[in-house]
């Protein structure tokens, strides 16, 4: 993968990382319940479950374009339509508050690892956006295991550590989320949107 490339996928991950979903919302809570220390188990659950859902996007898609080139443009361009839609409902979407009813009771490191797998396979909006993200990346002559690697190391590593940040500092940014979430909501949706229009239309 060219280092431009990298780096353009980098920032689509944090835009990704940023962007209000179950994971980091679940890193949030369990980070202002049970402490920075113990919601690891969750960040590296839902870690696991995206390692699962990017191979099983990747190499699906890896198999199916390197059977036809017309296919990775129809991915593209399909993939480009449905980023700017997901742009536009986060853009929409109410802030988060992290105002959730849950069970706080003391929980085991296995039970906040298994919250955080569920949180990321269950969600058929990830499985939707890395079937439609991963082609725009993924280079059909060159190894895909080797791809594999770095386009799911890249991601997992920004969701983690935002993940921690927000386990960190779960209490203010709970708060400032209250004041600024319109916003931070309205940039994030701006950042898939304009990665949505102007991926397809890359060589």
């Amino acid at each position: 993968m060219l280092l431009d490339t990298w780096l353009l996928y980098l920032i689509a991950c944090i835009g990704l990382s940023l962007s209000p979903g179950p994971n980091g919302l679940l890193a949030l809570t369990h980070g202002a319940m049970h402490g920075s220390r113990k919601t690891l188990f969750t960040i590296v659950g839902g870690a696991t479950g995206f390692m699962l859902i990017i191979a099983l996007c990747m190499f699906g898609i890896g198999a199916l374009l390197k059977s036809s080139v017309v296919w990775l443009t129809v991915l593209k361009w399909v993939g480009g339509a449905y980023l700017i839609w997901l742009g536009i409902q986060v853009w929409r979407s109410p802030p988060i508050t992290g105002d959730i009813d849950i069970n706080a009771s003391r929980a085991s490191g296995w039970h906040l690892y298994r919250q955080g797998v569920l949180a990321s396979i269950t969600n058929p909006k990830v499985l939707l956006f890395f079937s439609a993200f991963l082609p725009q990346f993924i280079d059909p002559q060159g190894s895909l295991m080797l791809q594999f690697f770095v386009l799911a190391g890249t991601f997992v590593a920004i969701e983690c550590i935002v993940e921690g940040l927000l386990a960190n500092m779960a209490n203010r940014i709970r708060h400032w989320l209250k004041r600024v979430g319109r916003g931070f909501n309205r940039t994030c949706g701006g950042i898939f949107v304009a990665i949505g229009a102007a991926l397809p239309l890359r060589a």
